[in-house]
């Protein structure tokens, strides 16, 4: 008996972290010390759980209520950078536009979208691929090689991340700047509803393992990207949870979550989201906004045109004193060679009617 109620309790406590990284029916709410609502998790909560608010506002669980499904969490203060791991990104700003690699993969692959999809979880054509597929697109338009593996690995429960580490851990190999697992979350959707640029889209909430020796890395690469967005695109990262269990972020410092809107929520906002949230990524990782580089280069096409006329112009002038000594001469040349440059938009002569009006 004694030998049956051991390996009871043995069974029960390898059950628990594997409980942790599994989205249940049961969704918890977390509050401050002094009852104010910080957020909602689809999923146990458990002592020891950090939150980083919208605000950058950095609490800890100090209680859990699994009856009521409640946890009360102390407030530590701002939320700070790790500036060693901070340090350790810039690294990858010098890497050449060739050797930009991000992989993706989605452990939990029948997510999908009720109001999209009809229905929560499919088996099959799951609503989460369109959204990974519109953010590995955003990648690829940022120049970046997207390796996202299609692989599912059913059933949704607690063994869904032991099936999915190897998959992770093959697309390791490659080498990639960073390791993305691609979710939704399952909690109301005015919890993720938000406007960035005009847009309706969903947020994003990045979630990161704490039971895992990268877990500082990981942190730092998820308060990175925060930092960035809250400058480039406020209320786009809806918060930062940094609960119990690994996710196989223990498999690589640069390993990350993200909740990409919630089964409530409009798939077409999650997949709106993703152009902003890439844009960020790329930011963090290689030191660049892909939006700003989009500007210069369009900025840089009528203002180069305008540098090869004024060079024509500059030697046709010259061509004319040289040639003609005579001023009426000068500026007949001058306007013949804008009209045969910009096709008669420089040097054209007004029409009877234009003077009119």
């Amino acid at each position: 008996m004694k030998r049956v109620l051991v390996l009871l309790a043995l069974l029960f406590a390898l059950a628990i972290p594997a409980h942790a990284e599994m989205d249940g029916d049961c969704v918890y709410t977390l509050y401050s010390a002094d009852g104010n609502e910080l957020t909602m998790r689809a999923g146990r909560m458990y002592v020891g759980d950090e939150y980083i608010s919208s605000d950058n506002q950095l609490y800890r669980v100090a209680s859990v209520d699994d009856a009521n499904m409640t946890a009360i969490a102390e407030y530590i203060g701002p939320a700070t950078v790790d500036e060693a791991a901070s340090t350790a990104f810039a690294s990858l700003i010098a890497r050449s536009e060739s050797e930009k690699k991000i992989a993706m993969y989605s452990t939990h692959s029948d997510e999908s979208y009720v109001p999209s999809d009809g229905e929560s979880s499919k088996l099959e054509d799951a609503g989460i691929y369109d959204v990974g597929e519109a953010l590995a697109e955003s990648f690829e338009e940022r120049g970046i090689d997207v390796e996202y593996s299609k692989e599912t690995f059913h059933p949704h429960d607690a063994g869904a991340y032991r099936r999915s580490r190897r998959t992770a851990e093959e697309l390791l190999k490659d080498g990639p700047d960073a390791l993305l697992d691609i979710h939704r979350d399952a909690i109301p959707a005015e919890q993720y509803e938000t406007e960035v640029d005009g847009e309706d889209v969903s947020m994003v909430r990045l979630f990161v393992g704490r039971s895992n020796p990268n877990g500082d890395e990981n942190k730092a690469f998820a308060q990175e990207i925060k930092a960035v967005a809250d400058e480039e695109y406020p209320g786009l990262v809806k918060d930062i949870y940094i609960g119990k269990g690994n996710y196989n972020q223990e498999l690589y410092p640069r390993a990350l979550l993200l909740e990409m809107g919630t089964h409530e929520i409009e798939k077409e906002k999650a997949m709106a989201s993703t152009d902003y949230i890439a844009d960020v990524i790329s930011q963090v990782l290689y030191g660049e906004s892909a939006k700003a580089e989009e500007t210069a280069e369009q900025s840089a096409v009528p203002s180069g045109i305008f540098w090869v006329i004024g060079a024509v112009i500059v030697i046709a002038v010259i061509y004319a004193l040289a040639s003609t000594g005579r001023l009426s001469a000068i500026w007949n040349k001058i306007k013949r060679t804008g009209s045969e440059m910009t096709g008669g938009v420089v040097g054209k002569k007004p029409d009877k009617g234009d003077k009119e009006r």
